[in-house]
């Protein structure tokens, strides 16, 4: 994580002013899927959370629940909702073991049983992400048995995290929020467009917080000399 001094938060896309991405935010508006992001309520690195990202990029598909548990879709929806239209990304846990065919395809939906979806199956309505750390992660997957009624998404990143150093994360395919949901939504049909200006957006923030932290880091020096 990058130590930064309290700033102010821009009122856009609620990073520290030093660092504000509004100028590269890409609003896209035709983007059918809908995405929940369930944050954990202690969810520590809001300076570098990507949620805030996803919710300028995508306004109208996006909404973020801080807490710990919904009584279901609907609850945390705040609307009438199909579960079996919806996937939930959690790397873990599965029913059973992914077919050796099926294993390092980049994007797959397993049904409530744990198995792939056929090609031809309807685009999910929506995607819920949990945002956190990854033991917070497991936090909210275990006190909302309603995710088990949702079909299950699963990733396998074709690039490194973006993070880089700045987080390490357990397995390879444990990427941040903004990046699951990038991939999760070119998965479901939605243009590549979309991914790639989310990833360049992420990429821009990561940046600009080095820059900025280095920027501190000097002027410390140069109060200290």
């Amino acid at each position: 994580m990058i130590p930064l001094p309290p700033q102010p938060a821009c009122g856009g896309c609620a990073k520290p002013s030093t660092f504000c991405v509004c100028d590269r935010v890409v609003v896209h508006d035709d983007v059918r899927t809908r995405v929940l992001v369930l944050q954990h309520p202690q969810e520590p690195d809001v300076t570098l959370g990507t949620a805030p990202l996803l919710r300028a990029s995508l306004p109208r598909q996006v909404k973020v629940e801080v807490g710990l548990s919904w009584a279901s879709l609907a609850d945390a929806l705040g609307e009438p909702a199909e579960p079996a239209r919806w996937g939930v990304l959690y790397p873990m846990s599965l029913r059973k073991p992914l077919p050796p065919e099926q294993a390092e395809r980049p994007y797959i939906v397993l049904d409530r049983h744990g198995d792939p979806r056929p090609p031809d199956a309807e685009p999910l309505l929506g995607v819920v992400a949990l945002d956190g750390t990854w033991s917070q992660g497991k936090t909210l997957w275990w006190r909302n048995a309603w995710l088990l009624k949702l079909q299950r998404v699963v990733l396998r990143p074709r690039e490194p995290g973006i993070y880089g150093r700045l987080r390490q994360e357990p397995r390879r395919e444990h990427v941040s929020t903004l990046e699951a949901v990038a991939d999760a939504l070119v998965g479901n049909g939605e243009s590549s467009v979309v991914r790639d200006d989310l990833r360049r957006l992420m990429r821009t923030m990561v940046q600009r917080a080095r820059d900025a932290k280095a920027a501190s880091a000097q002027r410390r020096r140069r109060l200290d000399d």
